[in-house]
Order: structure tokens, then sequence, then C-alpha cells
């Protein structure tokens, strides 16, 4: 039996909701075959990121070639690199052993508001990492630290999404949910038009992970040879239906649901 096979680059979530585990827990739930390469130990809970641990460059290199000289990948998802060092090491992998689909989420602070990439690799990311892309999904603070100009408008992610292609990103899908709006608005630029994704704005308790879980779903979409537009369209829909069906394991920014579409999680009230 065939199955897509999912890589995801990124930091490991203690806590459970984010990073790694939401991503593998992703992949597994929307029927693909997950690995990973794990950039940064984290210390977190629902509450907060207490510390981090990079991991060396050499190991992130090598559980990377490890895994594609057998298993490979249909697909990869990056999300927590943490540093300008480890971005460039991720882009140098890239160049030689590239996987046909690769879905970058560019985080930089924690739900809970720690900062997990520093400043200063922020230009790598840019001008290293982004042009490997087949799709970046900044959310709204995110593409303003990419593109240098403040984005409350339809107009500016407009403006944002092109800036972004001419930066060498083939397609963006810039995410709304900072913005002050009823609803929440999600833009995919495919690198020649423009697609808007309009879903309603759900209780925020169970929220944490959201945008590992909808880069890692989309990612796998991408891998079972969907359409970008409607690999989109699917992982918003998985992450919507996430969200109502979320469950409190803390006293902060709660997970939302990974495996609704396998099992129902009972609220404990």
């Amino acid at each position: 039996m065939s199955v897509a096979k999912i890589m995801t680059i990124a930091g490991s979530d203690s806590g459970g909701g984010a990073g790694i585990q939401a991503d593998l827990k992703t992949i597994a739930a929307l029927g693909g075959y997950g690995t990973s390469v794990i950039t940064a130990l984290t210390a977190q809970n629902t509450l907060s990121v207490t510390k981090i641990h990079e991991v060396p460059l050499d190991m992130i290199k090598a559980q990377y070639e490890t895994i594609m000289e057998d298993i490979g990948a249909d697909a990869i998802k990056i999300g927590m690199l943490s540093s300008a060092a480890i971005i460039k090491t991720v882009a140098k992998l890239l160049q030689h052993q590239s996987a046909p689909n690769v879905v970058i989420d560019p985080v930089m602070v924690s739900k809970s508001g720690a900062q997990l990439l520093q400043e200063e690799a922020i230009e790598a990311l840019i001008s290293e990492l982004m042009p490997h892309c087949t799709l970046l999904t900044p959310n709204i603070p995110e593409v303003e630290k990419l593109v240098g100009f403040t984005v409350t408008a339809d107009e500016d992610i407009r403006r944002a999404a092109m800036l972004l292609k001419d930066k060498g990103v083939s397609a963006s899908l810039i995410k709304g949910g900072h913005l002050k709006r009823p609803n929440i608005i999600n833009t995919l630029f495919d690198g020649s038009s423009f697609h808007m994704y309009t879903t309603t704005r759900l209780d925020d308790t169970y929220t944490h992970g959201t945008g590992c879980t909808l880069s890692s779903a989309i990612a796998t979409f991408l891998g079972m040879n969907k359409p970008i537009n409607e690999a989109v369209e699917s992982g918003i829909q998985f992450v919507s239906e996430g969200i109502k069906e979320g469950y409190l394991v803390g006293n902060g920014t709660n997970p939302l649901n990974h495996m609704h579409k396998l099992l129902q999680y009972h609220r404990m009230s």
C-alpha cells in the first residue's frame, strides 16, 4: 500500500500542541506517513515557553539525510528554525536533495509570546530559505516582518503577497486571524491570482498549534497530489474543525483536536 510521505522540519513542543508533535498528529490523521527532523527542543506548556535548546547542526543534517536516503518525502513542512545557522543548514539540504512540495511556516513567536526566531535570522530566512518554498504561510505579524510595512487591509495583503513573490516565493498564504474582523479571511496568492478563504472566528481557547497544524495539513494534501488551492482549502477546513473539537489540557491557550476525524474527545467540565 502506497502512502504519502511527509517530512516535518521543526521544533519539538513538550506540551504536545504545536511543533513536531502537532505536525505528526496532523499527518497521521490525514492518512500520510510522517517523518521528522527536530531543529530545537522547547520546554513549554499551554501558558509559556520556558527554555529553548537548539539541536546541533550536524544532527539536523544527519536526520534529514538519513530519512531522504531511505524513505524520501513527497512533501516537506518547515516550521521553527530558531537561528540563521539552522536556516542556512536547512536551505543547503533542500538545495541538494529537494522535495517537490515545500511548505514553510515562518514561525517567529509562540502563541504565548515567546521569541522562537532570532531577529538576526529573519534576513537569512528571506534570502536563503524562502526561494526554496512551494508555499509560505505567514500570519500578519510575520508577514509584516518579512515585507517591512504594516498590514491592516486587503490591499496591504495583496501588496505583501506580490512583494514576497519578488523575493522568490512561488506562492503565499497570508493568514488573517490577527486582523480585527468578525470573520477570518486567509488570502492565497498562487503566483498569478488571488483566492480568498473566509471562516467564522471561533473560540480562541483552543488555538495553540493552529499555524503548525495548518501548514502540515497543507503539506500533506500537496504530498497527496492535490492542487494548491484545494490543499489550502482542505487544510483550513481541517483546522477549523479541530478548533471546534478542541479540549482543555492546561490553564492557558489549549490545543485544537488534531484527531477530530478519528476520535471524539469529551471535554471535562
